[in-house]
């Protein structure tokens, strides 16, 4: 999923010059491509990542299309206030994107550790958050993000444990994508890495559905009751 981020990340910025990447001293070997082919659209911001977001907002305001990467205990979950203020109060272009999310990094402790990201991040008007199962829906993901010119939030979690779709995908903003469909009496709907993990445990519920939700804010909350009823 991150090398389909790399990859796809490179395109936009060789269609876009002032699309900029900024990163708190994280993602050397992620961004090596970028490095090489755009290294002007390469930014080191260093461990200071407050002032990261603030420098993004800043730059969005002058015309630039900023991502910030970072971990996804530092991006978002510790700059918060400067998303919260510096860039949804006013609906900037940022587009961040955490990754490590959940406990990937669990051998770090807990300062690495973010389980918190989602539940955060929901409560910050303005702010859409997406949350790819993988590298077809990561790409899809960026580019409805890059497309929307509004703030967004990516969760990666890092660990990649195989696709759950065998080919690229159109994702609508909110929709949920069915992977499975049977008639069964259990549907589960997962995001992220959880998915696999829905298709395999379904396995044991007599095949059941299986649906992704890669996209948890805004989400399309009438295929949700459909399935539900």
């Amino acid at each position: 999923m991150r090398d389909a981020f790399s990859s796809e990340l490179i395109k936009l910025a060789s269609k876009n010059p002032k699309l900029l990447l900024l990163t708190g001293d994280h993602g050397y070997g992620l961004f090596d491509g970028l490095r090489r082919e755009h290294k002007k659209q390469y930014l080191n911001m260093g461990v200071a990542e407050q002032n990261m977001v603030g420098v993004a907002s800043g730059l969005s305001r002058s015309g630039f299309r900023p991502l910030v990467y970072g971990l996804s205990s530092f991006i978002p979950v510790r700059v918060l206030e400067q998303i919260k203020i510096d860039v949804c109060h006013d609906n900037l272009p940022v587009i961040f994107l955490g990754d490590g999310a959940g406990f990937v990094y669990s051998h770090l402790g807990t300062s690495h550790q973010s389980t918190e990201d989602i539940a955060v991040t929901r409560a910050i008007p303005n702010l859409i958050i997406f949350s790819p199962a993988d590298r077809f829906e990561m790409v899809s993901c960026l580019n409805l993000a890059y497309e929307s010119q509004l703030p967004v939030y990516i969760r990666i979690g890092k660990s990649d444990i195989g696709d759950v779709h065998d080919k690229g995908i159109n994702l609508n903003l909110g929709d949920l994508i069915t992977i499975k469909e049977t008639e069964p009496k259990i549907h589960f709907i997962a995001t992220g890495s959880m998915v696999k993990k829905a298709i395999q445990l379904s396995k044991e519920f007599n095949d059941s559905s299986v649906s992704s939700a890669p996209c948890l804010k805004p989400i399309n909350r009438e295929q949700v009751l459909d399935i539900c009823k």
